[in-house]
Order: structure tokens, then sequence, then C-alpha cells
């Protein structure tokens, strides 16, 4: 007899989502305190729970780190035996629990409470005794849990690790946390290259990037494009000035006009005007600029207009920024 799974997983995404859809309720009073708490500490936000709590207060943490907001997480059974050195009084400590009467998480609360530190709590039981030791209390109380045992802790992680993205968000938009900031601490992942990557970095420079005089002929503007590979050259005048470009895209529309490519000089045919990147623009700029404009390639000026580089899309492709 075979047995239709997804009945049963759609069965858990009603729950949990009705789960997650009920947290509106629970931002109140003691969230608002809670961001201010954070938002006011010279110190770290210290996550900590205990088992499947204990994963959600390490994602916690990471989001805040990442986010703008010092952070770490730690195990309330190593706390107990040394860990709690880490804190310092001028730290904010997130205590995770959906019971609130976690027993090896009340056990560091009195040490807390000693170091003057200030204390936020999560549970899905407001009377507990966590929540009532709490400066500020976040509810996640959930109807019920999707494990059909309800033994399982699954509605309710869902609903903490939603309230630790709700408070890790709010505090990005308070701190005015931006894009580049972000990138500064994910300068090893794709993120950080689309975020960082300027285009010094990926253009073509030197003897790389397609040049060609005004009074050179199309013949020698389509034997520059060849040799560079790019798909275009850049027109200067007598100045090294950059007088416009000339692409692929320009030869198949001149192709009509019967000229003699071996005397028609390119600054008859040539796009003036052209659009153009500095080389300290973000590679996710040019990127947009290239979307924008429907175009594949860009000259690079410095800030006398002059050519100092080249970049296509295949080299945004290259540096990972598409």
């Amino acid at each position: 007899m075979s047995t239709d799974f997804r009945i049963r997983a759609k069965e858990v995404i009603a729950i949990e989502a009705a789960a997650v859809e009920q947290l509106a309720q629970y931002i109140n009073d003691d969230f608002n305190y809670a961001c201010e708490l954070i938002m006011q500490s010279k110190g770290k936000t210290i996550v900590s729970g205990m088992g499947k709590s204990g994963h959600i207060a390490n994602k916690i943490a990471a989001t805040l780190a990442s986010t703008g907001t010092p952070s770490f997480s730690i195990h309330p059974g190593e706390a107990s035996h040394g860990d709690l050195g880490m804190l310092s009084a001028d730290d904010v400590v997130i205590a995770i629990s959906n019971s609130g009467e976690t027993a090896e998480v009340l056990t560091i609360i009195p040490v807390i409470k000693r170091l003057g530190i200030k204390l936020i709590a999560i549970t899905g039981n407001p009377e507990s005794t966590l929540a009532k030791l709490a400066d500020a209390h976040l509810c996640v109380t959930v109807a019920k849990e999707a494990c059909p045992l309800g033994l399982a802790p699954t509605s309710s992680t869902t609903a903490t690790l939603v309230m630790g993205d709700a408070l890790a968000m709010t505090l990005l938009d308070a701190r005015g946390f931006s894009a580049d900031d972000f990138a500064l601490s994910h300068p090893g992942g794709s993120l950080g290259r689309k975020l960082l990557l300027r285009l010094d970095d990926v253009m073509h420079k030197d003897s790389q990037v397609p040049i060609v005089n005004m009074d050179a002929t199309i013949k020698d503007a389509l034997l520059e494009i060849s040799k560079k590979g790019l798909g275009m050259t850049a027109i200067v005048d007598a100045d090294g000035v950059l007088a416009g470009i000339f692409t692929d895209g320009d030869l198949r529309r001149i192709l009509d006009q019967r000229l003699d490519i071996h005397s028609a000089l390119i600054s008859d045919v040539m796009t003036r005007h052209c659009i153009t990147a500095n080389n300290q623009m973000l590679a996710a700029e040019a990127l947009q600029i290239l979307q924008q404009k429907k175009i594949n390639g860009l000259i690079v000026v410095d800030n006398t207009n002059r050519p100092v580089g080249a970049m296509n899309m295949h080299d945004l492709l290259r540096a990972g920024v598409l």
C-alpha cells in the first residue's frame, strides 16, 4: 500500500505557517524594550538555549552578528562550567527556552543578574520562571507543534527563529546598516564579491584596452576589436580623451551603408556621447548599468574622461558578480 507523503507535509507547513502568523500579536512593549536594551548596550549580545533551542540560538546570534549587532552564542551547560567568563556587565543576554523552565538555562540566570547584565527571554510561557526573571520577555506561544506526537519542537522552534529574525532586522534598520556594511562581514562569499568588487578589480587595463584614434579607418577599428576580444573599441582624440565607441552592434548597423571599410573613418560611424564607467565604481553598479541600458560592455574612464579600462558581461561573470 503506497503512502502519499505530501498530505502530512502540507499539514506540517500549514501548522507552522499558522504559528508564525500569530506572532505579530506578541510584538509589544517588551519587544520594543528588548530592542532598546540591545541598541543601548556597549557590549555584545549573547544568545543561549539548550537542545533544539540551542541550535536556534546559534542561528539568531549569527544573524545578529552579520547585520550590525556584535553577537555570539554560548551553550548553557558549558556556561555554568566556565564559559560565563565570556560575559561582561555591558552585555545583553537572550535566553531561549520554550517552557521557560529549562534547568541548564535557569542555572546561569543568577550569575547574569549578579553581573548586572540585562536579560531578554524568549519563551512560549509568559508565566514561566525565565519569563518572570527577564527584563524583557518575547513571547512565542504556539497553538500546537507540527509533530503528531506533540513532542518534537517544530512550530515552537520555527516561531522562535522568526522572532529572532524580527529582532535582528529591526535592529539592522535602526542602526542604518547598509549593503556595504553587510559586505564587510561577508568578504569571502558571493555577497561580498557583488558588493565590494570595484571595476578596477575586474576590468581590462593598459595594453588590453581596445583603443584607436579618430583618424583610424573602420578596418583599423575592426582589427583592434578582434585583437582585444571585447566586442568594442574606444575612439580617442589627439589628446587621448574619449570621443566615442564602436561595437559589434554598430558594425551590424552600418552594413547596409555600403561603406569602404578600408578608407571610411571610424569617427564617421562611431557612437558619440557613449555610456561610460569610473574605475572606482562598484562592479555591481556596472552590472546594473549594463542591464538597464541593454548593452554588453563599458569603457572605463578616469576623471579627465580618458580611457583606463574596458569590461563586459563575461568579466563580471568570471568575477562571480553575476
